[in-house]
């Protein structure tokens, strides 16, 4: 049987989840595109019992056909989508090593997806949300994850103290030139990132361990949070 109306009670919710509040009461979010729905087969992932939709004839036997009209209409992709997926979220219990990430208020869903997709390419074991970021399971962070959001363990955190290891804060023109710095080779990391403009409070700097900075050219001020995250995991992978 194929989907057409744009009211089917499986589109509603679709849209519903286009919205953080929605996401939040269900635990569910969606993912669009067949790279994602594959990165997250990949991974293990399974979609929700009747939330695997694909335009009508192009899934197969474990896609729900949907009039592509009709999917189209609950598509947060400009061009629309050939098929969609709604999945749980899963959120670690604690953020754990021996390489962990930390984003503070980086609150664009773009740089969240992306720095997902940076610790993935660099082996992090875990990201962790503090205040004031973005929600990873957003539909736009979950595009720029490229799949990573299905790979990488996630994790939410209110205070330095509850991130593993020794904690090391990025702060542009401070501390300690990354590349120089005598972190240790063995046991837990925690890379702490804040949003560009603002970067990380004060007194999540002062609860770290060490402050270091990525030396770059006078004529920028900074990076922004994905850029800063995948330079400094690139620093700090290649050395071990």
């Amino acid at each position: 049987m194929t989907i057409t109306s744009q009211h089917n009670p499986a589109l509603k919710q679709l849209r519903r989840l286009a919205r953080k509040p929605e996401r939040e009461r269900s635990g569910r979010f969606v993912a669009e595109g067949e790279d994602l729905l594959a990165a997250a087969d990949e991974a293990g992932w399974h979609a929700v019992e009747g939330y695997r939709l694909a335009g009508s004839r192009l899934g197969g036997e474990d896609f729900v056909d949907v009039e592509q009209r009709a999917l189209a209409s609950v598509s947060t992709l400009g061009s629309g989508t050939r098929v969609i997926g709604v999945y749980e979220q899963r959120w670690a219990q604690s953020p754990a090593g021996p390489l962990c990430v930390c984003l503070h208020g980086v609150g664009d869903p773009g740089n969240v997806g992306a720095v997902l997709r940076s610790a993935r390419a660099f082996g992090a074991s875990c990201v962790a949300l503090g205040p004031g970021c973005a929600d990873p399971y957003g539909p736009k962070a979950v595009r720029a994850s490229m799949g990573a959001i299905f790979a990488v363990a996630l994790a939410r955190v209110d205070s330095v103290a509850e991130l593993p290891g020794e904690r090391v804060a990025l702060v542009a023109h401070a501390g300690e030139v990354l590349s120089d710095a005598s972190i240790p080779r063995a046991g837990d990391v925690t890379l702490l990132v804040g949003a560009e403009r603002e970067g990380l409070p004060e007194e999540v700097v002062a609860a770290c361990e060490r402050t270091a900075h990525i030396p770059i050219d006078g004529a920028a001020d900074s990076l922004n949070a994905a850029m800063a995250a995948t330079v400094a995991l690139y620093e700090l992978t290649r050395r071990t």
